[in-house]
């Protein structure tokens, strides 16, 4: 993969922020914060990449978009993705915090395919001014690709001083001895699951219990898809590092309004976020989701 495969289909703006071209659509970094509790508070700790495709004009799905692409371009496709998330990451985001983008890691079968891919991604967060260590690759659990391939793919990110995240953790596909085989730095658990989870107490025990594993091992958890108030107030006492989720932030196209939170305090970010979480959960679900 040439340099030209993830810039050539890049349109520069004013505002320093840039969409990506392919084929009909056009192309939109959104970014969603992912925040860390910290004794109590919340703080801004990262923001997820996702893309936002455009069809003359009208939003569409990203299922749509990228069932569209064939299996062929998929590679340059996702590089053309990344290159958008950290260019305008480079743009619009706070210096300090981490960026999530996203691999899927069945594209890479060769390890020739997982260096190349990663010297492009080089070469723009250079242009980006983003050092790799504030860099995290989600990689969902792709059943498949061949384990020797997507461990040869992860010591390749890892040797390119990226971080790990395994993503979805508790879809059908999760394993977690394969957790314990690729050691990531952070575990994303899956929304849908995690919410059934917190609708019991025995579940929200199990949850715990993972949570709590994972940390011991330095791995740091984050908790997607939080939407309610109570959820937050069950993520915070299962022990999870951050959450992700509506009741705190909605994604904004690029370039966003987050800059700010580089420049705030922990307990500024916490009671500029606190108004999207309701105050507290309804009596009824409190006592049904954390009876023992």
């Amino acid at each position: 993969m040439s340099r030209s495969i993830g810039l050539a289909h890049i349109i520069r703006h004013d505002d320093g922020t840039s969409t990506g071209v392919w084929g009909i659509y056009t192309l939109q970094s959104a970014f969603q914060p992912i925040f860390a509790f910290k004794e109590g508070k919340l703080s801004v700790a990262a923001f997820e990449g996702l893309i936002r495709p455009f069809r003359d004009g009208e939003p569409q799905s990203p299922m749509t978009f990228f069932s569209t692409c064939p299996a062929a371009d998929r590679l340059h496709v996702e590089a053309l993705t990344r290159t958008l998330h950290l260019l305008n990451a480079g743009a619009c985001l706070p210096q300090e915090a981490s960026i999530f983008v996203n691999f899927d890691p069945s594209v890479f079968t060769e390890r020739s395919i997982a260096d190349n891919a990663l010297r492009e991604m080089r070469l723009v967060l250079h242009e980006a001014g983003i050092d790799p260590g504030r860099v995290v690759c989600e990689v969902t659990e792709q059943r498949s690709a061949s384990q020797e391939a997507l461990h040869g793919f992860v010591a390749a990110l890892r040797a390119n001083g990226f971080r790990i995240a395994v993503d979805d953790y508790g879809a059908d596909d999760s394993d977690i001895n394969r957790i314990k085989e690729l050691k990531p730095d952070i575990v994303k658990f899956d929304a849908y699951w995690i919410t059934q989870l917190m609708e019991s107490g025995a579940g929200f025990a199990l949850l715990t219990t993972m949570v709590k594993s994972f940390e011991e091992q330095g791995i740091r958890t984050v908790f997607e898809g939080i939407e309610e108030g109570w959820q937050l107030e069950l993520a915070e006492k299962s022990g999870a590092s951050m959450i992700q989720g509506f009741v705190l932030a909605r994604p904004e196209l690029a370039p966003t309004s987050f800059r700010v939170f580089g420049k705030t305090t922990p307990e500024a970010v916490t009671a500029t976020a606190a108004p999207a979480a309701p105050a507290s959960r309804p009596a009824k679900a409190f006592g049904r989701r954390v009876a023992p």
